[in-house]
Order: structure tokens, then C-alpha cells, then sequence
């Protein structure tokens, strides 16, 4: 029979760069609205670290990358167009880190609840998700507008793990960016980075309290999270 020990823990995740690489769509649809203004494509090794932040912070921070401004009072339907064509091409290139299905399996078998809690909106999020084949693991996927502050706000990941069930006390978040582990840090919630995503800072000060190098070496640092804290407790 198989073993339960993380049953009543719930794992919290971030979507890009954590779940899916799926940066070459994002930057792909960026490059599509700087194209018709002159400017050269944003190569996307150079502009991984600004996915994961929200589209608009994307645009702003991808048009200074290419040396330019997007003012968004004077031109809002940007972001509209950013939306739409992202939505035509949200999973051309985009896919799932090596390790994650197997990995979600192992976790969800063993009792744990799964959720998402992204900066990615909802619909969005939902859409990649279901692109790249995630959706049974998830019964919960919570972008900003679906609880009541953003990431790096600790509201963010404490109300992604209460609308799936579970008690944020025996909650893990999983990310990449400082995002994360600042939700976390707020939420109280220990954090797994993946150092494989889209790192905004150096890892030494990211301030995860485990790193890991591949997908399924997330069996074995919430395993260890999930023991030290029951230890604490008791």
C-alpha cells in the first residue's frame, strides 16, 4: 500500500518558469509588439528573468530592455494586443519542465493537494495550463484576480492554498523568482526555488529555503520541509 506522508500538506506553485518554460512564447509575443516600431527582437536568453511578473510589468520592462518606453496612458490597447496575441500563440514553443508530470503524480499520490498561485491571470494561466497538459493535477489555480493581493503579497499564496482545502500551516510554495519566496516569506510558508527558472536575483540571495537543480529533486526537499516542520510544531 502505498504510503500518504504528505497527506493534509498542500504544495503551492508558480507557473512560469516553475512549472513551464514558457518563456519563448512570452518573449515571442513581445518582440511581435516591438517589431512594428522599428526595434530588434529581445533575445530571449537575455529576457527570461522579466517573465513572471505579469504582462504589463513584461511590456514595461521589455521595451526598456529594447531601449525604448511604453507609455501606457497614452497607448493602453497595447496590453490588449499583447493579450491577444499571446493567447494565439500560448503554447507554440512553451512546455513543461522535464520531471513535472512524474513528479506531480508522486506528490498528489502520496496526499498531497496541489495548487497554482501565479502572477499569470487566471483565464491565462488556466489556458497554459490546460496547453501543456496540466490540468488534472490542479483543482486550484489562482492568478491576482482571484484572491486579493499579487505576489510578492503573502495573501497570494496563503488564499491559493485555503481555496484548494488546505491550512497555509502545512502549506510549501515552489518558484523561481523573488516573487515567490517573498510571498512565501510573508505567508510564513517555507520555499523550494528551482534554479532551472527565470531567476531574478543570484540564488544565495533569493532566500528559498531549498534549492533544486531538477523537477523531481522536489520529492525529496518537500519531503524534508514537510518533516521539519512537524518537527517544529511538535
Amino acid at each position: 500500500m502505498r504510503i500518504r506522508d504528505l497527506e493534509g500538506w498542500t504544495i503551492a506553485f508558480d507557473l512560469d518558469g516553475t512549472l513551464v518554460d514558457s518563456a519563448p512564447d512570452l518573449i515571442g509575443t513581445l518582440n511581435r509588439m516591438l517589431a512594428p516600431r522599428g526595434h530588434p527582437p529581445v533575445p530571449v536568453s537575455s529576457a527570461r528573468h522579466l517573465v513572471g511578473h505579469g504582462a504589463r510589468a513584461l511590456l514595461r520592462h521589455g521595451f526598456a530592455e529594447a531601449g525604448t518606453v511604453w507609455d501606457e496612458a497614452a497607448e493602453p490597447e497595447l496590453f490588449d494586443r499583447f493579450i491577444d496575441d499571446y493567447v494565439a500563440h500560448i503554447a507554440d514553443e512553451s512546455r513543461a519542465f522535464d520531471g513535472v508530470v512524474e513528479t506531480l503524480d508522486h506528490l498528489s499520490a502520496h496526499g498531497a493537494v496541489l495548487c497554482v498561485a501565479t502572477n499569470k491571470r487566471t483565464d491565462l494561466a488556466v489556458a497554459l495550463i490546460g496547453a501543456v497538459g496540466l490540468t488534472r493535477h490542479f483543482p486550484v489555480i489562482a492568478g491576482p484576480d482571484r484572491v486579493s493581493a499579487r505576489k510578492p503579497d503573502g495573501a497570494h499564496v496563503r488564499e491559493a492554498v485555503l481555496l484548494a482545502g488546505g491550512d497555509p500551516a502545512r502549506a510549501v510554495m515552489v518558484g523561481d523568482a523573488t516573487t515567490d519566496t517573498g510571498s512565501a516569506r510573508a505567508a510564513g510558508v517555507p520555499c523550494v526555488v528551482c534554479s532551472f527558472g527565470y531567476n531574478d536575483a543570484p540564488l544565495d540571495i533569493l532566500g528559498g529555503d531549498i534549492v533544486i537543480d531538477r523537477f523531481p529533486d522536489l520529492i525529496t526537499a518537500v519531503g524534508s520541509l514537510c518533516r521539519a516542520e512537524v518537527s517544529v510544531a511538535i
